[in-house]
């Protein structure tokens, strides 16, 4: 959408104290007109048409019809950007990553239960991710991109994905680490990459997604029923093995050090960098210092552009930087940083990565 008009916006929570609360902050940011304030799920559906949002905000837990319910009618009636407005609570975080399986772009968490009364808390962060969903293009909003044969491909008129900046280099002899970044839009991309790789994958995997405490155990334990390999929230001298797939824990930047001839996660409690925490940057560069370049690195779907200058440290010690493509993308942010700066060996669609890691560290 163009950014010429106003970011119409509906407000979707049983609470009428919390719509006031969330409308508010909304309407007062120049960008945003807030169109819509309604109860329920059924009500939203009611107003769908009429109100036109560009952007819902939905909350989770309503009576008649809950968050889940009318976010799976609003894909399939009219498509449009959600962002989920979650309890910070267990049963909150499998519902909340549900919804994104489902085609939310993002969420935000109350910071005291279903009533907040301090979402002054969170001001910043729902605004920007209100204005993030606004620029999300709606036909990717339903788009399941595995498997194979379901493959899209983007409009004649459009210009193809950009090529890698470089040319590809030779595999590396050996690689210790698959590194994986992604932010708005990733929960569902590693979804669907995690459960794709074999599981006698040679090396271990270590994921970044930006998320907040409380969320990462839950989608660890997600990714680990669907997947091959075993999938683990990263905790302090966790040691990665091979078959293991590491999430970062939210709230914490998690780094890689050795312990005699093994190579161990450590958290950090550093602040945050580009304002997320955990990043892909610490990460990534503390690979690069402790492994060097017998990495393959992917940055996939997000928005800033966090794992940018971890992936040039890596990309200088001979790693391997792969980035997924605008086609595929929920938000081609992340992805576009490390394109432009000329570092990647390969750009392609996400389909495509499960096929990509097993190449650069098996071979043909």
């Amino acid at each position: 959408m163009t950014t010429s008009r106003k970011i119409r916006v509906m407000v979707v929570d049983d609470s009428a104290f919390m719509r006031k609360v969330i409308g508010d902050i909304l309407s007062s940011d120049g960008r945003f007109e807030v169109v819509a304030r309604v109860r329920d799920g059924e009500e939203a559906l009611q107003k769908l048409q009429e109100a036109s949002p560009d952007v819902i905000t939905l909350d989770v837990e309503m009576p008649r019809k809950n968050g889940l319910e009318a976010l799976k009618e609003i894909m399939e009636r009219r498509p449009t950007p959600v962002v989920m407005v979650s309890s910070l609570t267990r049963e909150g975080a499998e519902v909340t990553l549900q919804a994104l399986s489902l085609g939310a772009v993002d969420f935000v968490t109350k910071p005291s239960g279903t009533i907040s009364l301090d979402m002054n808390k969170v001001e910043e962060e729902l605004k920007q991710k209100v204005w993030v969903a606004s620029t999300v293009d709606r036909s990717r909003l339903g788009l399941r991109r595995f498997p194979p044969e379901r493959r899209p491909q983007p409009p004649v008129s459009q210009p193809s994905a950009p090529a890698a900046a470089t040319a590809p280099r030779r595999r590396p002899q050996r690689v210790d680490l698959l590194l994986i970044a992604s932010s708005t839009g990733g929960p569902r991309a590693l979804q669907e990459v995690i459960p794709a790789i074999r599981k006698d994958f040679p090396c271990p995997v270590l994921v970044v997604q930006h998320m907040p405490r409380g969320f990462t155990a839950s989608f660890a334990e997600r990714l680990d029923d669907a997947s091959q390999l075993k999938v683990v929230e990263g905790y302090d001298g966790l040691k990665p093995q091979r078959g293991m797939a590491v999430i970062a824990p939210g709230g914490y930047h998690m780094v890689v050090d050795r312990s005699g001839a093994d190579l161990v996660c450590r958290l950090s409690d550093a602040p945050p960098v580009r304002s997320v925490k955990p990043a892909a940057d610490m990460l990534f560069m503390s690979v690069a210092d402790v492994v060097g370049g017998s990495v393959v690195a992917a940055v996939l779907t997000g928005m800033g552009r966090d794992g940018a200058d971890g992936a040039l440290a890596l990309h200088r010690k001979g790693g391997i930087i792969l980035a997924e493509s605008p086609e595929t993308c929920v938000v081609y942010g992340m992805p576009r940083a490390v394109v432009e700066a000329g570092i990647a060996d390969e750009v392609i669609p996400l389909y495509e990565m499960p096929e990509a890691f097993h190449r650069w560290t098996v071979g043909p």
